[in-house]
């Protein structure tokens, strides 16, 4: 099985940088795991409606040339579908169980995704309805990966 993240923006935070290079170790045993990241655009301040969805819709362009074809898309979306751990781990192995074994979650940027990755996307899922930084969303993903597997192994996630 492969998991494929498609991100905008660097991190900057190295506690969230360690966070995710733990999860992404205890990953290992269960799934192979790529990471793509790519820059943010140069937002104007104050921009016009129309300059933000023609930035977004330019992030939003390389996300989805990165995708594979036979991938089952996920977007992360603060308008997405609230989705429980259990959820998710119900919904991938259910996945896999159908023939997936490839899977790529998109992380937009600080101003979120364009309406072109959410069209491209096979599921668009929320975390919650608050306001997480895309760098913390990032580190949330890779958690929320290593728990679904635990759950769907039946495995202790606490020690």
């Amino acid at each position: 099985m492969k998991y494929h993240i498609i991100t905008i923006g660097k991190i900057k935070e190295k506690y969230i940088t360690l966070g995710i290079d733990e999860f992404l170790k205890r990953l290992k045993p269960y799934v192979h795991v790529t990471m793509t990241s790519f820059s943010e655009e140069k937002m104007p301040d104050r921009p016009s409606l129309a300059e933000r969805v023609r930035i977004l819709d330019k992030e939003g362009e390389k996300m989805v040339r990165a995708i594979k074809d036979n991938s089952y898309v996920y977007a992360l979306d603060v308008q997405g579908e609230l989705i429980s751990s259990e959820q998710l781990a119900l919904q991938l192995g259910e996945l896999t169980v159908g023939g997936n074994s490839d899977f790529t979650f998109i992380i937009g940027g600080p101003f979120g995704l364009s309406d072109k990755v959410r069209q491209r996307a096979d599921r668009c899922i929320s975390f919650g309805r608050i306001t997480l930084t895309h760098q913390m969303i990032r580190l949330l993903l890779v958690e929320q990966l290593y728990r679904a597997h635990k759950i769907q192994r039946h495995e202790p996630y606490h020690w």
